[in-house]
């Protein structure tokens, strides 16, 4: 049995198939699937999903590329749609000054106010960051003692320990199976077994060999396997593992 931790289903990139998706992915042994909401209107549509399909559980949270538009009046809104049935974590709120499309104060006080939900609600955090880690851990540092999962992981060793020494997981996606990735295919090496979580980020993403096309939950499989590999354990292994790692921390029945 494998969990895709992070995926987004509600996407239009879906919208064409996706029973025929969910039924692919259960048909090759994925249980369970962590719809993530990325906006007021996504995180609405996650909630949908997991109150359609028994296998779909959501997160409700607004990305740091929408953090302009975050105010008092979407903290209500994804406060009250986090009280829903179903709705395992906030997120994914985060940083991202990558890309850098809001403005970083903004990304900051949306991060904040999400942070203050999850503790309010005694939910898990679903953290994105891309070359912000030093704002991110004072933040979180700052909200102690919270749980997160650093989502897509993309962060340099020292990033990673601190992540480890706050006790958060870490989850990797299929772009650890690109050739010029090895990189994070060390991250993989270094990070414990019990820290680790898996997720295709669908529809982005796609493994290598199927780059340029829509990513899907069943290449759960592939990621496993590679990590598989990195590690020096039995497929069988990372997949009890993972699972178990991702029942606990989404608290999955």
């Amino acid at each position: 049995m494998l969990i895709d931790t992070h995926c987004h289903l509600d996407f239009p990139a879906f919208d064409a198939d996706r029973a025929l998706v969910i039924q692919r992915a259960r048909e090759e042994g994925i249980a369970y699937f962590i719809d993530i909401g990325s906006t007021l209107d996504s995180s609405v549509s996650a909630c949908a999903l997991a109150q359609k399909y028994p296998e779909v559980y959501a997160s409700v949270g607004v990305h740091p590329h929408d953090a302009d538009s975050f105010d008092l009046k979407a903290k209500a809104k994804l406060k009250e749609l986090a009280q829903q049935g179903k709705i395992v974590a906030i997120g994914e709120t985060g940083l991202d000054y990558y890309r850098n499309l809001s403005n970083p104060e903004n990304q900051k006080q949306a991060f904040i106010q999400q942070i203050e939900i999850a503790k309010d609600l005694k939910l898990p955090l679903v953290i994105h960051c891309r070359q912000a880690e030093k704002d991110l851990l004072q933040i979180l540092k700052s909200a102690f003692p919270l749980q997160a999962v650093v989502h897509c992981f993309s962060g340099d060793e020292d990033f990673l320990q601190e992540c480890l020494d706050s006790g958060f997981f870490i989850s990797f996606t299929c772009n650890i199976t690109y050739k010029k990735a090895q990189g994070l295919r060390e991250m993989v090496k270094l990070t414990p077994l019990d820290r680790i979580m898996l997720e295709t980020d669908a529809p982005y993403l796609s493994p290598e060999n199927f780059r340029g096309q829509r990513n899907e939950p069943l290449q759960i499989k592939l990621l496993a396997n590679q990590i598989s590999q990195i590690k020096g354990v039995s497929f069988e292994c990372i997949a009890e593992l993972t699972t178990q790692n991702a029942k606990s921390f989404f608290k999955l029945r």
